[in-house]
């Protein structure tokens, strides 16, 4: 196949094999054909050179390369132009309830729990190009960073720019930021609506109950993946806020409401996940992302134009030529 071009009948091409023979079958004829004068002195005789004769080989040239011509004229070459149309046929609208309570910086993970998780999601969502995506921000109460949209560029930034602060009102309000999640994708018309919800604590505020918020996901048709992110046993934690502000660090035991997040799971229809380390983390969203595709229709179109008539046009020009020179130009040689 040439760049571009294929042939549907490369059968034709064995034909190819018969040109050697045919070079060999011209050159034992025009030896048998070509007559011997031998004499013992060019003396006596005026002796002039034409370079005509010589060329009269020149129109089995011509023959030949229009009968390998024909050859590929008969393989039928085509090019070939396929254009690709894609269709999303099954959206999925995602919200990603992130908790930003302090114990988020514990250092259990690197750098942190907050820049871990950053860094995972938003390779999550450059891998989601054809879902909408929205962000929610919960400690003690939650509100709603982005709603969710296609533009994957404003999600990236607004993921970019979450960071602990004093602002919200300190706790794990689970509740809270379930219930926000879901009052983002209840109107939503999506064939699929997924919330992720992380956290690292227990609910320990909000004025909305876990099991209620997920009772209303249920409701509206929300799955709910869940992520416990913290190590199994003690963790280098904020403990408190020294004179210029930063944090002092303690080592804490990490405390995880692993029963509460699997029955929002399970109520949900989502599935449970712990990450305990950096690489755990990757490979949930990496199993979220295979677990929630995205329907894709690809229409393929083939557009065919066929070669083999210019080949055929060549081939007719060089045998026309070769019996115009052998008529005209070679007569006396032949």
């Amino acid at each position: 196949m040439l760049e571009g071009i294929e042939f549907v009948n490369k059968e034709f091409f064995w034909l190819l094999l018969v040109l050697p023979l045919v070079v060999l079958w011209y050159i034992l004829k025009n030896k048998k054909q070509t007559a011997e004068l031998k004499i013992s002195s060019l003396k006596g005789f005026k002796v002039t050179s034409s370079w005509l004769p010589k060329l009269r080989h020149l129109l089995f040239g011509l023959r030949l390369l229009a009968l390998a011509l024909i050859i590929m004229a008969l393989a039928r070459p085509q090019s070939v132009d396929v254009s690709t149309k894609t269709k999303t046929t099954r959206g999925i609208d995602i919200v990603m309830a992130i908790d930003v309570s302090a114990s988020m910086l514990a250092k259990d993970l690197s750098p942190n729990r907050l820049e871990a998780l950053k860094k995972v999601a938003s390779e999550f969502i450059k891998g989601r190009p054809n879902d909408r995506i929205g962000l929610v921000e919960y400690a003690g109460e939650s509100y709603t960073k982005t709603p969710i949209t296609s533009d994957k560029s404003i999600v990236l930034r607004s993921l970019k720019s979450i960071k602990y602060n004093n602002i919200i009102e300190g706790g794990t309000a689970i509740g809270m930021g379930l219930a926000t999640s879901v009052n983002r994708l209840k109107d939503s018309k999506a064939s699929s609506k997924v919330i992720i919800l992380l956290t690292d604590g227990v609910n320990n505020s909000g004025f909305i109950d876990p099991k209620i918020a997920s009772e209303l996901a249920v409701e509206y048709g929300i799955k709910t993946y869940t992520i416990g992110l913290g190590t199994n046993g003690m963790a280098l934690s904020p403990v408190a806020i020294l004179p210029n502000g930063n944090f002092q660090y303690g080592r804490i035991q990490v405390e995880i409401d692993e029963e509460l997040l699997k029955e929002i799971a399970e109520v949900t229809g989502g599935k449970y996940f712990r990450a305990t380390n950096n690489k755990k983390l990757e490979e949930i969203y990496e199993e979220i992302n295979k677990l929630e595709k995205t329907e894709i229709e690809e229409f393929k179109y083939y557009n065919y134009e066929e070669k083999f008539r210019p080949l055929v046009i060549l081939a007719g020009l060089l045998l026309l030529m070769e019996l115009l020179l052998r008529y005209t130009v070679f007569r006396s040689f032949i």
